[in-house]
């Protein structure tokens, strides 16, 4: 349900109604608007109970939503929501840049990407820490040395970073170092995972399962959402299909069907969707064409050598070519893109 306050209410009417929802057993979360406050219920049994909110003083509606994913869909928040990641903002109409290897493999290879990256204009870092692979033999990230890097490619760049968290009792750690936390496509329905994520309270980049709905990729964000964490930012990444051109196929279709259905952010993630660099171009400027709130790329000075996914990381100057697009683009399509302009310490 979604409690609608008058736009007179006072603050003991909005905490009578949050004290009768938790009397009731159910979960209040407030949802501030632009001339009224609104209080999401969670947890109701059905409509009926409606009846014991309505007549509260302050109360102007109560209205029943009807999807099975509450605080993420529009039904209960209208407008686009805002989530901000140190000074970077998604889902104000502009376009923002993440970038960086897809796994901190040490110090010096980071710090230079990092440097590339804030010079050529990227918004955030990314870099994985923690890395779920596959095959158990492959390279599974440096662990807690691999966040003290990323953190100090933040302090030297000025660059929010976001990194993957794997496991429940690694998200307190991780959430210390990283400015946003990521889930990946294979922890997208972890739920114990994303309850512990969901608590911290951070900023989190929930990819879209390799195999999910966009119901179900709405109901893992609602884990996240109800269990505190309401600043998530959804990023597809591709489905698995019979297609056997790339490793996944990047699904630009779910981006206006989301924003339709929720407030939510979403961006694309165009490297691992194709596996190959060559594709990642295009597929990322179709991923903006179609409305995505941003892009997660994956850049590295030397692929012949990294330690993971090589064959999709842009090069240096493919990267700067993908700026110069964007910039074009955005710009015929009535929409922000501007570089960051940080100076490297």
């Amino acid at each position: 349900m979604l409690v609608i306050m008058d736009a007179r209410a006072s603050d003991e009417d909005i905490q009578r109604v949050e004290n009768r929802i938790h009397e009731l057993g159910y979960k209040s979360h407030p949802i501030p608007g632009a001339s009224r406050l609104a209080i999401g219920v969670t947890g109701n049994r059905g409509i009926e109970d409606r009846i014991y909110l309505e007549g509260l003083p302050g109360v102007q509606q109560v209205i029943p939503v009807t999807k099975p994913y509450k605080l993420a869909s529009r039904e209960i928040k209208p407008e686009n929501s805002l989530v901000t990641v140190g000074d970077v903002v998604f889902g104000n109409g502009g376009v923002v840049m993440i970038a960086g290897p897809c796994a901190v493999e040490n110090r010096d290879q980071t710090l230079r990407i990092a440097d590339l990256m804030v010079s050529l204009g990227a918004h955030m870092l990314r870099g994985g820490a923690y890395k779920p692979r596959t095959s158990p033999y492959t390279f599974q990230g440096l662990g807690e040395p691999g966040l003290e890097i990323l953190a100090e490619a933040r302090e030297r760049t000025g660059l929010p970073v976001v990194t993957e968290v794997v496991d429940p009792g690694l998200a307190p750690l991780v959430a210390q170092y990283a400015d946003m936390l990521q889930i990946g496509t294979r922890n997208m329905q972890n739920f114990e995972l994303l309850k512990e994520v969901g608590k911290l309270g951070k900023p989190v980049l929930m990819k879209r399962g390799m195999s999910a709905t966009l119901d179900e990729t709405l109901m893992s964000a609602e884990y996240l959402m109800s269990n505190g964490t309401h600043d998530v930012v959804v990023c597809e990444r591709g489905v698995r299909t019979f297609a056997s051109h790339a490793r996944n196929t990047l699904d630009v279709s779910v981006i206006p069907a989301l924003k339709q259905v929720s407030h939510l952010p979403i961006i694309v993630d165009p490297s691992h969707a194709s596996g190959n660099r060559t594709s990642v171009i295009p597929l990322a400027l179709a991923g903006v064409g179609a409305g995505a709130d941003g892009l997660l790329v994956d850049v590295h000075d030397d692929p012949a050598h990294a330690l993971v996914d090589g064959p999709q990381a842009l090069l240096p100057e493919d990267f700067e070519q993908l700026m110069t697009l964007l910039e074009n683009v955005t710009s015929a399509l009535g929409r922000r893109f501007e570089r960051r302009q940080v100076a490297i310490g």
